[in-house]
């Protein structure tokens, strides 16, 4: 995680972090950030901000944010040491941001994103936080020794479709797919990268969070932490690519692009889809997180799974508004949760 907010802070204009530290026998902190917008955070509340200036007359920014900036992927936000004083250093710590909250002249509100469920427990059931949910799609490694083992749990219709797309993109399309680790990644390469980063943003969010060395100094500072699936025609340029961080035990999926005017049909599939879970088996990797959005990974073995959000609001009016919608869109995505798998998983049935 340090390594991950060092390059975001060296190469990004996010605003400064800040952490709790007594720097003798520390037993936790807690990275903020006091933001004065809600991009790159991907729990969206833009609509929010909006309500909140009509009930309050005020502007919801600035707020306050415990992150990994522009990184959707679950993890420890408290960062608290184990052992006995652990369940007393979260509660602490819990209060503590909130403190921090109420101090802080003109800051609306207090948000904790892609946190852990011990974490969810903590802030929401005893330090009264607000708790939100969200749908990623996440694939569980069960052991397979292989990609066609992997294959062999799917139903029979699902496993010939992937087999006929993999076909395809490997076979017939004339294209060449193979991945690289960060430390064989040269400035060329996270240049090409970075140009495919840049034609996706344009087609999709017109703005770019990230600049060019970011790529750069991502592979400089976590070496083989990062993979790049990379894509090249037959003369042998690059004409996509996919960036992939590695954890301990997760393979997480970020970015996507291509060159402008590339359609090659199931090729974003094989990039980003079934490359991550070839190099996840192979690896010894427990999962991939390949993110939210898209019913269809569902169909590649990616199952829909529950991210977590924890949202402290200072001002009693805004707060309830915020509850009772908080408690509907529980109950739709519950009901969406509960559908998808029953309905869309593409594993046999045990039994």
């Amino acid at each position: 995680m340090h390594a991950v907010l060092t390059r975001n802070e060296k190469e990004t204009e996010g605003t400064k972090g800040t952490e709790g530290n007594n720097n003798n026998g520390v037993l936790g902190v807690c990275p903020l950030y006091l933001k004065g917008h809600s991009y790159g955070e991907y729990v969206f509340d833009h609509s929010w901000a909006q309500a909140y200036t009509r009930v309050t007359g005020r502007s919801y920014y600035p707020k306050i944010q415990s992150c990994v900036p522009f990184s959707p992927v679950t993890g420890n936000r408290l960062l608290v040491k184990s052992g006995e004083h652990r369940e007393e250093s979260l509660k602490l710590l819990s209060n503590s941001l909130v403190a921090v909250a109420d101090q802080m002249q003109g800051v609306s509100s207090l948000h904790v994103t892609f946190n852990t469920e011990e974490e969810r427990q903590q802030l929401c059931t005893d330090a009264g936080y607000l708790s939100r949910f969200g749908i990623q799609y996440h694939w569980h490694n069960k052991g397979y020794e292989s990609f066609d083992d992997f294959l062999m749990h799917l139903r029979q219709s699902k496993r010939k479709a992937i087999r006929q797309e993999r076909k395809y993109v490997l076979q017939k399309s004339g294209l060449k797919v193979y991945r690289k680790m960060g430390s064989e990644m040269s400035a060329k390469d996270w240049d090409d990268f970075y140009r495919f980063y840049i034609n996706t943003c344009n087609k999709k969010w017109g703005e770019a969070y990230l600049n060019r060395d970011f790529f750069h100094l991502l592979g400089e500072l976590l070496q083989d932490k990062v993979m790049v699936v990379f894509v090249e025609d037959a003369a042998g340029r690059k004409v996509a690519g996919a960036l992939n961080l590695v954890g301990s035990d997760t393979l997480f999926g970020r970015n996507w692009g291509c060159k402008n005017g590339l359609n090659v049909k199931h090729l974003h599939f094989e990039v980003c889809y079934y490359q991550a879970l070839d190099a996840a088996i192979e690896l010894g990797l427990g999962k991939v997180e390949a993110g939210a959005q898209g019913e269809h990974k569902i169909q590649r073995g990616y199952l829909p799974t529950l991210t977590y959000s924890a949202h402290y609001i200072k001002d009693p009016r805004f707060r309830t508004v915020v509850k009772d919608f908080l408690k509907q869109e529980q109950q739709q995505i519950d009901y969406t949760l509960d559908v998808l798998n029953q309905e869309l998983s593409p594993y046999k049935k045990s039994g």
